[in-house]
């Protein structure tokens, strides 16, 4: 197998990263061993890049896979009936020395967990993803910044190995693509993501299925939840030199009063950040006893990628996250003292 020294992502990446990353897999001896690793509590674009990708390795005849995330084995409900699912393993089952690792959608390999031991252990690691702020951890890293989702990253390297896309591989990537486009409202939904939607479709999906089942289903006690989330939300209309900012927060402790997993909590972002009178969307959610995750929207005043960063995160201009400690109010106030130095809407 080719010998690749670390280096950093470049600002594009270029054609011969995608050559390397083409070279590092054409190389894999039949007995080789592919783990495929993405970002802890995953969404739909970490999950359907590395599962609709596994699947085109298969069809390369890669016989020795498998997909994996740190922490808690738990497939959101959304997602649990992607293709591919059978190739999930929980963390603790994962090799210790495979030959290749690839990692989907994690700007930073602290975002693998305990799972970035895996790195140095293996021959190479080919690094996909699509967040500004990867600084480039892999061996092989293609990291594009201007691509909607890391599911068109994924595809680009599908089609230079010459896979085709059957209807399996697609959905999840279509999932993938949908997820972070945000049903192709987001800002970053181009004529080219369009495009690529509609091959994906082509294979026979039926997106109107997808989409129920991805964005349109919840369980009634998740809807209660919501409804005592957004409750308690706050607005700020001053801060972000008036913008404007919301936030909420969702504990433990009512994801168990209702029930519910901890995936749901992803969702409540998107009516929060609907506020009209704040550019800032916050929405803290518990993970540990005083570590909680923060989700942060901005509609284009502010890049909230910035704030994330400096608060040991990252993500993109208008979607960033990162780990926060403390309570709920000593989150948002930290968050609200950095945004105004983030300001977009001089550009």
């Amino acid at each position: 197998m080719t010998e690749l020294a670390t280096r950093p992502a470049p600002a594009t990446t270029t054609e011969s990263d995608w050559s390397a990353a083409v070279a590092v897999i054409r190389e894999l001896s039949p007995a080789g061993r592919v783990l495929l690793i993405c970002h802890v509590n995953p969404d739909g674009d970490a999950l359907g890049s590395m599962l609709g990708f596994a699947l085109g390795l298969r069809r390369l005849g890669v016989t020795r896979l498998q997909a994996t995330f740190p922490g808690v084995f738990e497939v959101p409900e959304p997602f649990a009936e992607l293709p591919g699912v059978d190739l999930l393993v929980p963390e603790a089952e994962v090799w210790t020395d495979p030959d290749l690792v690839i990692t989907f959608d994690a700007a930073a390999s602290s975002r693998l967990g305990a799972l970035a031991d895996r790195l140095p252990a293996a021959r190479a690691t080919v690094v996909l993803d699509h967040h500004a702020s990867n600084a480039g951890f892999g061996q092989v890293n293609l990291v594009d910044p201007h691509a909607a989702a890391t599911s068109v990253v994924a595809v680009a390297l599908l089609d230079r190995l010459d896979v085709p896309l059957d209807a399996e591989i697609a959905e999840c990537l279509y999932v993938a693509l949908a997820t972070d486009t945000g049903s192709f409202k987001f800002d970053m939904t181009t004529p080219a993501v369009h495009e690529l939607a509609a091959r994906l479709i082509a294979t026979g999906l039926r997106p109107g299925e997808i989409s129920r089942r991805t964005f349109d289903t919840r369980p009634f006690e998740a809807v209660k939840l919501f409804a005592e989330v957004l409750a308690r939300a706050e607005l700020d209309p001053a801060a972000a030199a008036g913008h404007g900012l919301v936030s909420t927060y969702v504990t433990r402790d009512d994801l168990a009063r209702h029930g519910q997993r901890a995936y749901v909590m992803d969702a409540l972002i998107d009516p929060v950040r609907t506020v009209a009178e704040a550019d800032v969307a916050v929405l803290v959610k518990q993970t540990g006893e005083q570590t909680w995750a923060v989700s942060l929207r901005s509609k284009g005043a502010v890049d909230v990628s910035a704030v994330a960063v400096a608060l040991g995160g990252g993500g993109h201009r208008l979607a960033a996250g990162y780990t926060g400690h403390g309570t709920p109010a000593e989150i948002v106030a930290e968050v609200r003292s950095l945004v105004e130095g983030h300001l977009l809407s001089a550009e």
